[in-house]
């Protein structure tokens, strides 16, 4: 047995700080929390200082007897769970468990798992912060209460199933507030008109500004065809040069890491956290560096970078762009952000993207990619552009134009900012002159109407909730998950959509339960925790001012909620039992038919979203299946007896002109129509749609 036991969260993480640390550490396990609240009953005694009762996770009997044996066989022991609450926590219940003395020096932690910041932390190990035990049991035990005291209110007076959250209820209440705006938007109607402007070789588009100089908005056709008829050809009056300065964004916090990544590479939320966790634990990549965690923390709203990580790039951007391209930065997070860990970052910026390609999964490299490029480019230079103003007239009316260049490059060499919005890009004007007289082409007038607020995107959520100072980084894709998955919220073409279950339970909680969706008292006890996590608060007090009201609010809501009837969506499908039309269910795996005729008749089937393909293993029919995610895949009829399964769509009434087997299309960026059959090479672009 070793003398020195280590004890980690993952077993990845374990195998890659085990290759680094040699034969005198023993590295394993907890496969997170070993110790919580029990799920069969609140678990907090309230009236004794909301004292928490904890108890080993089902399941994890085992394992603890296990770690209690390798520490009692050991000299030493430390505690290397992740860096943050959770860990924290994790760490001491860790040590009650197993013995060890909180106040003795057993807390490891690492930012990044390579071999010099494993083997300097080793070397410093510290005792149990109990300020950031206290902020992760006040949370936990704040949750749990609001949680298990709410959801059977919900179940009675609504359906069983459902649940609240201190979280999840306000993400839930911002995307039913954004859809009560939507529907109770009035457009207001606006008219524009643009002119094509000839010069040379090289036409331009001016738009119109005002009169006489004044910016003037146009309200009706009348308005807007008066002055296209106006206009035979157009004086230039006046001329502005200028520069515009462009600067890279700061490196990746929690928040803008899911932004970007669901923006640029279509990832959930869920799925950029799932991907940076392995990027995080260890990948081997061969060469010199082996197995290495190849980004720092990805659970952090710190902008800060380390001294020795800057000085590296520094060094790799001058010498792969030039000194003229470099500029060292650091950046400022905002007043509510904790700054216990670095920015998200490569752990070493010598390790390109496409020099590990082939050793990354697809997803890692593309998320890593993002995550390279984004430090690269913090580090570099301004974007410059030169800017043409002109103004132009005809009589009264007064026309703008508009131009831009990309003069130099700097940080856009390696990193170009993702956006919601598709934007034209800026064109540079002609070389016009003052005074010139320019020829009118063309001119129209349009109308437009003002568009209502945009539906919530995952990205847009993360971004609303951070700005709102709701949740922190950890909390974000399983807030999104969970609203998704009790049947709250559906995702349709990326945006959120509040289903009528939403917009119910919103109503309810709004109406007897104010506090827990006020986006600023949610953002309030944010705040309190941190002050706890910083020494300045006691956990107790913090729920002590929050239950009395909580409770009252509970016993006025059990008596005044009336029970509400939703009636489930028919389907065209009949019970095979009772003869009755089957309806739609949400259940924990999304939906299902279920007969009407409950409790009488329990019949339930899954969904079959027929394709019209046939399986290409078993002749089975391909169907459309969702995973616990909610994410869309295709499987055959047959599993789990036959194992097709893709993510790509299968093309109906289509086959493989050389193989005769299925062809599936990929859609997006790297779009492709290509056959299932492994031996078979026949792939092509698909057509693309021409507008009439």
């Amino acid at each position: 047995m070793a003398k020195k036991l280590l004890i980690v969260e993952s077993p990845a993480k374990a195998g890659t700080i085990k290759k680094y640390l040699g034969k005198d550490y023993e590295v394993t396990a907890s496969m997170g929390h070993i110790i919580d609240l029990p799920k069969s009953q609140l678990g907090v005694d309230v009236d004794n200082n909301f004292e928490p009762k904890y108890i080993t996770i089902r399941g994890k009997g085992e394992l603890l007897t296990k770690l209690k044996k390798s520490a009692k066989a050991s000299d030493s022991v430390y505690l290397a769970t992740d860096p943050d609450r959770e860990g924290e926590a994790i760490s001491w219940h860790l040590a009650k468990a197993l013995g060890i003395d909180e106040n003795s020096c057993c807390r490891v932690t690492f930012n990044e798992i390579t071999q010099s910041a494993v083997k300097a932390s080793i070397k410093e190990p510290r005792k149990i912060d109990m300020d950031l035990v206290d902020a992760q049991q006040a949370r936990r035990v704040l949750d749990r209460i609001v949680g298990y005291k709410i959801s059977p209110i919900l179940w009675e007076k609504v359906k069983r199933g459902l649940s609240a959250g201190r979280v999840q209820s306000v993400a839930t209440r911002m995307i039913c507030d954004r859809e009560d705006e939507i529907e109770n938007f009035e457009p207001k109607e606006f008219w524009t008109v643009e002119a094509l402007c000839g010069h040379g070789k090289k036409d331009f588009s001016a738009k119109y500004y005002g009169e006489n100089g004044k910016e003037t908005e146009l309200s009706c056709k009348e308005d807007a065809e008066k002055i296209k008829n106006d206009i035979k050809a157009l004086k230039v009056v006046a001329i502005k040069n200028g520069e515009l300065t462009k600067n890279p964004p700061p490196p990746f916090t929690t928040s803008t890491m899911q932004q970007d990544a669901s923006r640029k590479i279509g990832f959930s939320t869920y799925k950029t956290m799932q991907t940076a966790q392995t990027l995080y634990e260890g990948v081997n990549i061969g060469g010199k560096y082996g197995t290495i965690g190849l980004i720092t923390y990805m659970r952090t709203d710190s902008l800060r970078i380390s001294a020795e990580a800057q000085r590296e790039a520094i060094a790799f951007l001058t010498d792969n762009f030039g000194k003229e391209n470099v500029k060292p930065r650091q950046f400022k997070a905002g007043k509510n952000a904790q700054d216990a860990h670095e920015a998200i970052r490569p752990t070493s910026i010598n390790i390109r993207p496409e020099a590990i390609k082939d050793k990354l999964s697809s997803d890692q490299y593309k998320l890593y990619k993002l995550i390279w490029e984004r430090f690269a480019g913090s580090q570099m230079a301004a974007a410059l552009y030169s800017t043409q103003n002109a103004t132009l007239e005809s009589g009264t009316h007064t026309f703008k134009a508009t131009g831009s260049k990309l003069v130099f490059k700097g940080f856009m060499n390696v990193y170009i900012e993702g956006s919601d919005e598709t934007k034209d890009k800026d064109k540079a004007l002609p070389e016009i002159v003052q005074n010139e007289q320019v020829e009118v082409k063309d001119i129209e007038s349009i109308q437009h109407f003002t568009k209502p607020p945009a539906r919530y995107t995952e990205a847009a959520l993360v971004h609303a909730l951070e700005e709102n100072g709701i949740g922190r980084p950890s909390t974000y894709a399983p807030t999104i998950t969970t609203i998704v998955s009790r049947g709250y919220v559906r995702r349709v073409k990326k945006q959120l959509h509040p289903t009528e279950l939403g917009r119910i339970t919103t109503d309810i909680m709004k109406n007897h339960f104010e506090e827990i969706v006020d986006i600023e008292f949610t953002a309030g006890m944010e705040r309190k925790l941190d002050d706890v996590e910083d020494g300045k608060l006691s956990w107790i007090r913090v729920l002590s001012e929050f239950y009395p009201e909580f409770d009252d609010n509970l016993k006025n809501a059990q008596k005044a909620i009336e029970k509400i009837k939703i009636k489930d969506e028919e389907s065209d499908v009949i019970c095979d039992k009772c003869g009755r039309k089957m309806v739609y269910k949400i259940g924990k795996f999304g939906k299902f038919l279920a007969c009407p005729g409950y409790p009488e008749c329990k019949n339930t089937m899954s969904i079959r979203n027929e394709t019209g393909v046939k399986c290409p293993k078993c002749g089975g029919e391909i169907l459309e299946k969702k995973t616990h995610k909610g994410r869309n895949y295709y499987g055959c009829e047959n599993n789990p007896k036959c194992d097709f399964m893709v993510w790509d769509t299968p093309i109906k009434n289509e086959s493989c002109p050389e193989c005769g087997s299925v062809l599936l299309q990929r859609k997006g960026k790297n779009a492709k129509i290509y056959c299932t059959n492994e031996k078979c090479s026949y792939e092509r672009k698909p057509e693309r749609k021409t507008k009439k």
